[in-house]
Formats: structure tokens, C-alpha cells, sequence
């Protein structure tokens, strides 16, 4: 992430904690996530920048969404969750062969009574 990525992102957090304190009367969600996805790159370079996250922020490899081709590593803050996850090759051929489908396939409409 460049400086000014980090810096714009920082800020804007702090500018919303700071806004949702001051207005109590807006609604807020339970749980807020904020993800991390490496550039594609192989999946041995995505791993290891996972793995270094992990080293880092002090987690574990997530293994939970291992059978959908994501590696992952989590850190949470109360209910604030640093998310960084790598979508491996076979996970991504995946999604766009589904994906190739979209709008082939019409179901037929309901019949009328």
C-alpha cells in the first residue's frame, strides 16, 4: 500500500469514528471488516505476504477459507477486523467460469392461474 493509501485510509477512520461519535443518532453496523488482498501475483508470493501479515499483526493462517481457494490471516479490535486474504489461481478460474455463465441461463417465468 503506497504512504498515501495508508495515510487517506488512517484518516478516513478516525474522521468516521469521530463523525459516529459526534452523531449517536446514526445507525452503525455490529461489525466492520477491512480487507487486504495482495496483487496477483503466484500463489507462493500471495502466501508468503500472507504469512508475513500474520508474522506482524501476531495471528494465524486461517484456515476455515482454505476449501474455497483463500488464504487468510485476521486480527481483530472489538468488533473491527483487519482481513488480509489472498484468492489463489484455482479460487479465481473458479469464479470466472461461473461467472462465464451469467445470463445464459433465463428461468421460465411463473405461469399465471
Amino acid at each position: 500500500m503506497t504512504r498515501n493509501r495508508r495515510t487517506d485510509l488512517i484518516k478516513g477512520l478516525l474522521d468516521l469514528a469521530a463523525f459516529l461519535e459526534a452523531h449517536p443518532e446514526v445507525p452503525v453496523s455490529s461489525h466492520v471488516v477491512v480487507h487486504h488482498f495482495p496483487e496477483y501475483d503466484s500463489d507462493a508470493d500471495m502466501r508468503a505476504e500472507i504469512d508475513q501479515i500474520a508474522s506482524h499483526v501476531g495471528s494465524r493462517i486461517d484456515f476455515q477459507d482454505s476449501p474455497y481457494g483463500h488464504y487468510a490471516t485476521t486480527v481483530c479490535f472489538g468488533p473491527v477486523e483487519y482481513r488480509a486474504v489472498a484468492v489463489l489461481t484455482a479460487a479465481r478460474a473458479l469464479h470466472a467460469a461461473e461467472r462465464s455463465y451469467s445470463g445464459c441461463i433465463q428461468p421460465d417465468p411463473k405461469p399465471t392461474t
